[in-house]
């Protein structure tokens, strides 16, 4: 068994393939894969966020999956220091991730925020109201590009705090939150995972199928029955509300969705963190990213 040489994390798009590579990395080293993906680590949501089947996991221990309730909370700072506790919790660990912003939560790379004014929050949140998160997605991608680029047009909760704090600060909300620390942080090594684009499009609509087969309708509908709507409604986790809404042609619409977010994930890691190695899963063997990664 190969000694690992710190920490690893594997990043990337959704469906690029990096759980399989996190997996196979905990494997080779003899450590456990690390959640870092906010929603992944709500119960109740295992299908719709695509958590690890115990098949997938191939006995590898896997720590942070749907472990919090619906009702909680979280932001990158408080959810990063509760990933950090995970990465603790036993030797060689490889952290997953596709949220980049969380990512520098996790790696504790932001800044402090200014406060934001509550008149300025309610004015927001009346535009959101009147006009809908996509028309206020526009107005972010207007005064920053790449805070908008990391957020769906339908997120309408962080858009408005990304707006309220341009408004409260005059800054852009992507600087603000760039963190004070850049690259990969000593002790670490990390890969992009990242097929080709139209590789990439491809497997998002075959992971959003499988999901549909595997019952992420009922799973949807389950937390309404429960009682936590108000949750999903919240957090908004990318399809679920699709499902609730509109189930008429949620698939197709998911699909698209989810292949747009990928897009904007991707970019937002090679701007971010340039320096990554990149692993094709689809042109590439395995072996090549355990090489990248220095693990024999």
């Amino acid at each position: 068994m190969a000694e690992a040489p710190g920490p690893i994390a594997i990043l990337g798009p959704t469906a690029s393939g990096k759980s399989a590579l996190a997996v196979a990395v905990a494997a080779r080293t003899g450590g456990a894969v690390v959640n870092g993906d906010p929603f992944q680590a709500y119960a109740g949501l295992a299908i719709g966020t695509g958590q690890p089947t115990e098949a997938e996991r191939h006995g590898v221990p896997h720590r942070g999956y749907g472990c919090l309730d619906l009702a909680t909370e979280v932001n990158p700072a408080g959810f990063g220091a509760q990933v950090r506790a995970w990465l603790e919790e036993g030797p060689a660990p490889v952290l997953v991730t596709g949220s980049g912003l969380y990512l520098r939560g996790i790696w504790n790379q932001l800044t402090d925020l200014p406060e934001v004014p509550p008149a300025l929050t309610l004015r927001v949140r009346a535009w959101a109201e009147a006009l809908g998160g996509p028309v206020l997605h526009r107005y972010l991608a207007a005064v920053d590009p790449a805070r908008a680029a990391d957020l769906h047009p339908n997120d309408r909760s962080r858009i408005q705090r990304a707006l309220a704090l341009h408004l409260a600060t005059g800054q852009r909300p992507s600087r603000l939150l760039s963190g004070v620390i850049q690259g990969v942080p000593p002790g670490w090594r990390a890969i992009l995972v990242l097929p080709g684009r139209e590789r990439q499009r491809a497997r998002v609509a075959a992971r959003v199928r499988a999901m549909v087969r595997a019952g992420w309708r009922r799973e949807a509908e389950a937390v309404r029955e429960a009682g936590q709507e108000a949750d999903l409604r919240r957090l908004k986790p990318l399809g679920y509300l699709d499902w609730l809404d509109a189930p008429r042609g949620a698939e197709a619409r998911i699909i698209q969705a989810t292949q747009a977010y990928a897009k904007r994930q991707g970019t937002w890691f090679r701007n971010q963190w340039p320096e990554l190695p990149v692993w094709d899963p689809d042109a590439e063997p395995v072996e090549v990213a355990m090489a990248r990664l220095g693990v024999a």
